[in-house]
């Protein structure tokens, strides 16, 4: 599991994650590999939570779409997870299967990005949010929430936002651990 965030603020957009990566109870933890849970698309900052699988997969979908991956507003992150959830099924045998009552083909993933645009979440059946303050995501998520909720007001930076919301999640969260990763940039 994992904890990230997304924080808008001021004109600046930053995006975090811990770095540890688990095997069931097995921890593998910063200083055994250099683990990367953002990685950026164009102009954009990706992180996703979930099965470590996705990492190297959504990597290299989304770097090789070129200008058909386009992230910039609500609308567009949705026709790009569409896009990419196809060629998940169709070239890494994505299984889209999570309940019996499902209503739409899961793509087994939730993921947030952070541009020059905004932050956006998407959740596993292609809804997309279009974050105003900030979000997390992962098992460390509530402590994340509940740290940058208390600090958003008193602190005009988003990345030291983010850095709140990550060392939460760090801290109190099994699934999470340091070294943390941040990136933030200026928003058009």
């Amino acid at each position: 599991m994992t904890t990230c965030v997304v924080v808008r603020k001021n004109g600046e957009v930053a995006i975090a994650a811990d770095s540890l990566v688990t095997f069931g109870d097995t921890r593998l933890p910063g200083n055994y590999e250099a683990n990367s849970k953002i990685f950026q698309v164009g102009a954009s900052w990706v992180t996703l939570a979930g099965t470590t699988a996705h990492f190297p997969v959504m990597r290299k979908v989304l770097t090789e779409m070129g200008d058909d991956c386009r992230l910039g507003s609500k609308d567009e992150v949705f026709e790009t997870y569409t896009r990419v959830h196809n060629i998940l099924k169709e070239k890494y045998f994505l299984n889209t299967r999570e309940d019996e009552d499902d209503p739409y083909e899961s793509s087994q993933l939730i993921s947030l990005i952070a541009n020059p645009h905004g932050i956006f979440g998407v959740y596993s059946y292609r809804e997309v949010f279009a974050f105003d303050r900030f979000w997390g995501i992962g098992s460390g998520r509530n402590f994340a929430l509940g740290a940058m909720h208390a600090v958003y007001d008193s602190l005009d930076s988003a990345r030291r936002i983010a850095e709140v919301g990550v060392a939460a999640g760090i801290e109190f969260d099994k699934n999470s651990a340091g070294p943390m990763q941040i990136h933030s940039i200026a928003m058009q």
